[in-house]
Parts: C-alpha cells; structure tokens; sequence
C-alpha cells in the first residue's frame, strides 16, 4: 500500500489529505457495521444512510462486511436499500439476499469444533458456547451474562446439548466469558488449532471460524463477480478483523474510534461512527 498512510495512533480526522481516487473511481464500497457504519446507539444517520442509497445511481456497489449472521444485518441491508451480495461471519459466509442463498460457504469441520469447545470447557466450565451453522444459532445454555449484539435481537434456534448440533460443519464457534478468561483462550487456541482462525474483537467474545475464511478473502470474491478491480474499492473498518480486508483495498479508512492497527494501514482516518465517518468518507472521496 502506499505511504501516505498514518502512523499507527493517528486520530486527526479533518486535516488529513486522502490520495487521489483510483483511476476509473471507486466501483465497490466495503463496510463493516459495528463501530463503522453504525453509532454507538446501533443506528446509521440519515446523512449516512441518504448518501449510500445513492451510490447505485453512480454505478457504485455497496457491500456490508460484518461479522454478524445475515438475520442480524437484514434490517440494516433492506433499509440502504441494497441487493448486493454480503459478507457475514467475518467471511466465512457469502450470502445472496435477494435469492436467499450462500454463494460461498467456508464452515468448519465439526469434530474439530468440539474438540475446541471440549479443551475449553475443561479449563474454564462456566465459558458460554454458541455455534453458529449458516444462519443459525445454537447453544447448550441460553445465558444472558454475555451476550452479542445478535443475541440480544434474537433467540437461540435451538438450546440443547452439544450432542444434538455439534454433528454437522460450524459456520462460527463463539465463546463468551470474563475478559481475561477470552485472552487465555485465544492464546491458547492460537497456539493449539492453527486450522482455525481467532478473532477477539470484545473483551468478552472469541470469534472462531476456518482458518481460510477472511473478510479479505471474501471480498476478492464479490469484487471478481461485481467485475470491479480491486485498487477500485474502498474499504472501510474499525476492528482488527477489518485489517486484512483494508490492507488488499485500494482506498482504506479506519475510523476514528479505530483500533491502532487499522489506523496504520489505513490511507485516511475520518471521524468516528458517532460523526458520521462514514459519509465524511464518502465525501472526500466524492462519492456524495
């Protein structure tokens, strides 16, 4: 990537000069949700909102990459408006709301999954174990004590006994707990299943998923079928698992309430979500 991106810690938000738009202009607009494109009240401001609704009249694709399963980002995919493909689970998950579908499906083999669950409840029985399989979630104990944004919109599809689900390949393993709890699994799940990516995100959640499975990876997938280079998408993140997905970007913004890592990789840091960053992107990059 090139030079003119901020030192990690950068925070100015209203000085920076981005590069030049790529030749030909963005085609695809990538965006995470949590942090990025929405406030810390879970809400896209209408400012927001009324600039990428009009980004498909400019011949641009808006493209949602989260970590959330689509039942969690439908509300939000309906409102802008969008009927383009997805990106969910960190990319594990290609999903085509219009048709209903997965386009692509990078799901975990299940016997490791319990192997994982198993290690981890062996060190610490209290840890909270949801699998996520395509679009459904389900768990052995429907405790509130932790809970993620999607579980606190939705409702286990099933509460049973791993037994009853673990049989099949897991979309996302996620583990809830105290925070230093999660930071003793992720160092030891880094180290002892390297088939499997760890995502830690939130103090209180481990994401796992297939280690191939990458919102990076996944939008080099979208991007090849929407026919858009990739030095001709902005991609736009806060968290750690927004950093592969900048990095192969041609255009990167972090946000202002990034972590450090994204700020240092990215070409320019716009505002936080809470100040419509998101449209201040948009803007410099005269896409509104």
């Amino acid at each position: 990537m090139t030079s003119d991106r901020p030192d990690a810690g950068e925070t100015s938000t209203g000085d920076l000069t981005p590069p030049a738009s790529p030749e030909g202009g963005i085609g695809l607009v990538a965006i995470d949700l949590d942090g990025t494109l929405l406030n810390d009240s879970k809400k896209i401001s209408t400012r927001t909102s009324g600039a990428l609704k009009g980004l498909p009249e400019r011949g641009v694709k808006v493209v949602i990459a989260s970590a959330r399963p689509p039942r969690s980002v439908r509300h939000i995919y309906h409102a802008l408006q969008l009927d383009t493909w997805q990106i969910n689970y960190n990319g594990a998950l290609i999903w085509d709301e219009p048709g209903q579908q997965a386009v692509f499906h990078q799901p975990m083999d299940c016997a490791l999954v319990r192997k994982a669950i198993d290690h981890a409840r062996d060190l610490f029985p209290e840890v909270l174990v949801s699998c996520e399989i395509m679009d459904r979630w389900f768990t052995d104990r429907d405790d509130q004590a932790y809970r993620t944004e999607t579980g606190r919109l939705f409702r286990p599809n099933l509460v049973a006994p791993l037994d009853d689900f673990c049989i099949e390949p897991v979309t996302k393993l996620l583990l809830l707990g105290p925070p230093e709890t999660m930071e003793t699994l992720k160092t030891l799940f880094r180290a002892a299943y390297p088939t499997l990516s760890v995502v830690h995100s939130d103090p209180e959640l481990l994401q796992v998923m297939h280690h191939h499975a990458s919102k990076a990876a996944a939008l080099l997938r979208v991007a090849d079928h929407y026919g858009v280079p990739m030095q001709r998408v902005m991609a736009i993140g806060d968290a750690a698992n927004d950093v592969p997905m900048l990095h192969i970007a041609g255009v990167a913004v972090a946000m202002d309430n990034a972590h450090s890592a994204v700020k240092q990789i990215a070409h320019w840091v716009a505002p936080s979500n809470n100040d419509h960053g998101v449209h201040a992107a948009l803007v410099k990059y005269g896409l509104c």
